[in-house]
């Protein structure tokens, strides 16, 4: 294993940890599946993990392709993505982020005591857009326009599908990590990852004006 392949396969799988932020997920999922028994929480969990991936892995390969149609640069999308890393690092260290995924929860559980009935949260709010947000599709499409070659590509890659894992991991176990945790707890690890995927940002964003202007 190359050390180029390391190297990368480290800064994407940090980058996605943070930005997916499955630990900071789990306390919503667990509010949206309260309801249902065992085997409905484990199909929701499931199917969410797998909506994500298919979402970030499709705009991982095919988003080079969007790009070039657009006529968009790499160098003004990285610029573009770095700045709205910073927003959302900017919400997780101010916890909007979290109070935003809570209205969300409120929300699907108000229209299914309405209804009755347990919802479909797999798609919609989970897979979309708490683990496929704009911050991890618009990555996912950076590290793999960057990538040199397959190599790199699959270490990207590799990084996305072992952080899918680590979310199907935490929200089969949901319930006990968010009693475990606590609110407090949860909160101070979320404005941790908020204050790397800041420092992530900028470099991001310095990187694509250095791009753009042709700067050494």
């Amino acid at each position: 294993m190359s050390g180029e392949f390391i190297t990368v396969f480290i800064s994407a799988f940090v980058t996605f940890f943070v930005l997916i932020d499955a630990i900071g997920v789990a306390p919503v999922f667990a509010s949206l599946t309260v309801k249902g028994d065992g085997a409905y929480r484990r199909s929701m969990a499931i199917r969410s993990v797998l909506v994500g991936t298919l979402i970030i892995f499709g705009f991982a390969f095919f988003g080079a392709w969007l790009l070039g149609a657009l006529h968009i640069s790499i160098d003004a999308f990285r610029a573009a993505g770095g700045i709205l890393l910073f927003l959302i690092a900017l919400d997780m260290v101010f916890e909007k982020r979290t109070e935003r995924r809570e209205n969300r929860a409120e929300s699907v559980l108000a229209d299914e005591d309405e209804k009755g009935a347990l919802d479909d949260v797999s798609v919609f709010p989970i897979g979309i857009p708490m683990l496929a947000g704009p911050g991890s599709i618009a990555t996912a499409m950076l590290f793999m326009s960057e990538a040199s070659d397959w190599t790199i590509k699959a270490a990207v890659l590799s990084a996305i599908a072992i952080n899918m894992v680590i979310c199907l991991l935490v929200f089969l176990a949901a319930g006990p990590i968010v009693r475990a945790l606590g609110e407090s707890v949860a909160g101070a690890v979320t404005r941790i990852f908020g204050v790397i995927l800041a420092a992530l940002s900028v470099q991001l964003l310095i990187d694509g004006i250095k791009g753009a202007f042709g700067l050494a």
